[in-house]
This record gives C-alpha cells, structure tokens and sequence, in this order.
C-alpha cells in the first residue's frame, strides 16, 4: 500500500481560472473556496477571472493560492486518498499548516492575509528580485551569490540542480551574468519580492507578533517545515517560531524530500496549480511515485492509480 505524503504548491505556481474546474465537480472543493470566500470575499473571483498581472500581487497571489491548493487536497481526500505526511513550498507550507490542523481554516486565511500583506509591505519598501539557477549545485550558487555582491542570497534549495537567489535588481543581474559564464541557466521568478532573504525581516517581526494573539495549534498529522527541513515540533510556540521565521530563511526543500522519504513515504501528490513540486521530486529522489492534481482529469488518474476500484 502506498504511503503518501501531500505536497502544497507556492507562490509563483498562480494562473488565471486556477480552481474552477474543482470548485464545478468537487463538494469538498465547492465547500472550501465558498467558506475562504466568507473570511476573503473577493478570493473566487480572483482566482477564477483575475488577469495575471493582479495574480502577480502577493497579497492577492498567497491567499488565492492557498485557496486552490487546500481545494485540491480536499478534492483528493474526498476520493478517499489520506496522507500519512504534509509538506508545502514556501506559501504552499501555510496551506500544508491548514490542512494539518496548524490552523483551523478561518485561522489559515487570517495568517496567510496577514502574511501577504506584511511580505507586500517589505517588497515595496526593499524591491528586489529572485532567479532560478539551473545546472549548477547549490555549493557553486552559494559562491556565486557571494561574487554577486552582500544583496544577493541563495534562498531555496529545491534541488541538487536548482538553487533559488534573492536579492537587489542590481545583485540579481550580476548573478545572472555569473551563472552564463559558469554554464548555467538564471531564470527570473514570477514574484514580486526578494522572498525569504533578509529583506523579510520585517515581515517575521510582524508575524511573531502576530502569532502572540493567534496561537497556532499542534499538527494532527506530520508536517515538515521549509525554516528546518524535518518535521514541526509539537509545542506551539515552536511552532509559531519555526512559521514566522520561515519569510526570512531559506527554504531547505531539498532537505524537506529526503526527511520525507526517509520516514518511510513513497508516494508524492502535489495538490495546487502547475507541477513544479513534482519536477523537483523527480530531480532529488529516485523510486518514488509523483502524480499533480489540479484538474479532474488529474485527480481522475490518481484516484485509479492509487485505489483502483473507482
């Protein structure tokens, strides 16, 4: 029997109509973007008729795509597939929190807008910007970020070949000029900060405030975080420190799969729009299984690959 861990999508992943198709053939989906819309009203039409470029805006961008991502969970859990683990990439990982039991719902929607408005706040007040590095190691990023100048931070490991920087526009070019020479390829990221680099810092100060008066809660099931790479303490003021510093510090996503499949799981589901999960899976662990749901045809085929009798 497989055993299956959930992996929530991050920021960046967002695309105009994400969710519709679940929220039209999936109860549980329907459910959970009608109540986000409660707490959020504004959340449906954003993700179902929102142009890209007001996508883009983190503090639309993070709850839509928390949103979508709990619905595709939901969605999959309907058909009767239960994860034993839940991880998330950088936003994806307050979604994961959600779904885990973290934070209640309507807890999970307060945080995550609280969390985009302060990461709006810091990206308007420190603009920067974010490449993927691809062909090189992480060992080869972390020297060139450092020839790129004091502004520029590998930020997410995602992948043996592929680290993530962040930084000043300045920093960024000069990284991408580096990384040409070496050999390798520097993408620009559809984001509108310098995510999980010092030019958060702020936005965890407000955060651990923040988290004072909305304490989160112990996971019900296993739930890896990016800040540490293994899995959450059980104590909730760990826990409140180890999300609200997750802004500021990289993310150990490399980390994160491999902590995963030496528990034991062996199957990854990405639940959220695009696939960018499952191509990392497949670049850092080898004899797993990786299937994406985000439309019914998706959830269609994992549903018969992994229960075979619907």
């Amino acid at each position: 029997m497989a055993r299956i861990a959930f992996l929530f999508a991050g920021q960046g992943s967002q695309k105009p109509g994400m969710g519709k198709a679940l929220y039209d053939s999936s109860t549980a989906a329907h459910d959970l973007f009608d109540k986000v819309e409660a707490v959020r009203p504004g959340t449906i039409h954003q993700c179902f008729e929102g142009t890209a470029e007001e996508l883009k805006q983190t503090i639309n961008t993070q709850p839509c795509v928390f949103t979508t991502d709990l619905a595709c969970a939901y969605a999959v859990q309907e058909r009767g597939i239960v994860p034993e683990t839940v991880a998330g990439h950088s936003l994806g990982e307050i979604a994961a929190d959600t779904f885990s039991g973290i934070f209640t719902l309507e807890e999970g929607v307060s945080f995550v807008m609280e969390r985009a408005r302060l990461m709006q706040q810091c990206s308007e007040e420190h603009p920067g910007a974010m490449r993927a590095v691809l062909k090189l190691n992480a060992q080869q990023v972390e020297e060139l970020a450092r020839e790129a100048g004091d502004e520029a931070w590998p930020v997410n490991y995602n992948s043996p070949q592929q680290t993530v920087v962040a930084g000043s526009a300045e920093a960024c070019k000069k990284l991408d000029q580096l990384v040409k020479e070496t050999g390798g390829r520097s993408l620009p990221l559809k984001v509108s900060g310098a995510f999980h680099s010092p030019y958060m810092s702020e936005a965890t100060a407000g955060l651990k405030a923040y988290l004072k008066d909305h304490a989160p809660h112990s996971p019900k099931i296993e739930t890896y975080a990016n800040y540490t790479g293994e899995s959450y303490d059980t104590d909730p003021e760990v826990i409140a420190h180890t999300v609200a510093n997750q802004v500021s510090h990289p993310v150990k996503w490399t980390g994160e799969l491999h902590a995963i499949r030496d528990a034991g799981i062996d199957t990854f589901i990405e639940v959220g729009p695009g696939h960018t999960l499952t191509g990392l899976v497949k670049r850092t662990l080898k004899d797993v299984a990786t299937y994406n749901v985000e439309t019914v045809e998706q959830l269609d085929q994992v549903v018969a690959a992994l229960r075979g009798d619907e």
